[in-house]
């Protein structure tokens, strides 16, 4: 029973407070003794719990899977392995394996269409999991993602000649390694939000990402934000839910919110002469 059947009871008066708030509770999650499944995320945050599968047996994996489906909601189970799917895939046939970022997925239902854009870079083609793991969460949520890759600062031609198609993206995530200089040199030629992702890639003074994660939050270029090394499933969280707080801020603006493009804005100075 969802929450509106629920209330509506309550209103007719066949259902008391006292058990429409235990029903309530209950559906909130599903308790699986070794897991309690988040049912109630995708109406507070927009979209379904992930699992993150390192750590967890196969047969949770699986039994999680079961439980976010039974309850409506597409699944996204992160950084899987070859091992985890094979099982997976003998006990729910239907879920889907995507070797470059090691993602299972499986959907409750039709997918909708893809909305907005999202630009997800990457430096080199070592960095591409993680990007691509970026990418599908972005996806995921609802994005419409183009794809970026092996555009380093050591050939900077390559980017600039992709510049037309990443400034018309609402969000830009920009995976990196070795220096991490990447995100610093797309912010500086866009006016974009920019999620920057440092990966492991790179060299021994790399060390395994901290030298990109710390010159990313280091950049002298403003609007970068920085999430965990190799945290592709976060950045591509943070874009999804960007592109789709622009895509649903241009679907609900009224004619009156637009603004009028037969007066010319006034300048700085002219506000303050007036």
């Amino acid at each position: 029973m969802n929450l509106q059947d629920i209330l509506q009871e309550v209103d007719n008066g066949s259902l008391s407070v006292e058990d429409a708030m235990e029903l309530i509770n209950a559906g909130a999650e599903k308790n699986l003794g070794f897991a309690r499944v988040d049912t109630d995320r995708p109406r507070r945050r927009g979209m379904p719990e992930a699992i993150y599968c390192p750590g967890k047996t196969k047969h949770q994996i699986i039994e999680i899977m079961i439980a976010l489906k039974e309850g409506g909601q597409d699944v996204l189970a992160t950084r899987a392995t070859p091992e985890q799917y094979e099982a997976v895939g003998e006990a729910i046939p239907e879920a889907i394996y995507d070797s470059t970022s090691s993602i299972i997925t499986l959907d409750a239902g039709p997918r909708p269409e893809p909305v907005g854009l999202v630009a997800v870079l990457c430096g080199g083609t070592s960095d591409i999991p993680v990007a691509e793991e970026a990418a599908l969460t972005a996806e995921r949520i609802g994005a419409r993602v183009e794809r970026i890759y092996d555009v380093g600062v050591a050939g900077i031609h390559r980017v600039v000649r992709h510049l037309r198609l990443i400034r018309g993206a609402n969000v830009v995530v920009v995976a990196a390694g070795m220096e991490g200089a990447l995100p610093s040199v797309v912010g500086g030629l866009i006016d974009k939000p920019i999620i920057a992702i440092p990966t492991s890639i790179g060299y021994g003074t790399s060390l395994k990402g901290f030298t990109p994660l710390l010159a990313m939050l280091n950049s002298c270029t403003p609007g970068i934000s920085v999430v965990n090394i190799d945290n592709g499933f976060g950045a591509g969280v943070s874009a999804g839910m960007i592109n789709r707080c622009i895509v649903d801020a241009g679907t609900n603006a009224k004619p009156e919110d637009q603004p009028d493009s037969s007066v010319s804005p006034k300048s700085s100075t002219q506000k303050i002469l007036d």
